[in-house]
């Protein structure tokens, strides 16, 4: 390979890891998170029968 193409994999594979990153510290630091999350009920809301 390259010095290019090695610089190449090395930028993207930074880029990634960076993004990944930030969205985990995002979501772990974000205050009163907890009141957005959304998840299934014990009911079904069309199960009234």
């Amino acid at each position: 390979m390259s010095v290019g193409g090695i610089l190449v994999m090395l930028a993207s594979v930074l880029g990634i890891t960076s993004l990944f990153a930030w969205c985990i510290y995002k979501v772990l630091s974000t205050p009163g998170s907890e009141q957005h999350l959304h998840g299934f009920e014990g009911e079904l809301p069309d199960k009234d029968t």
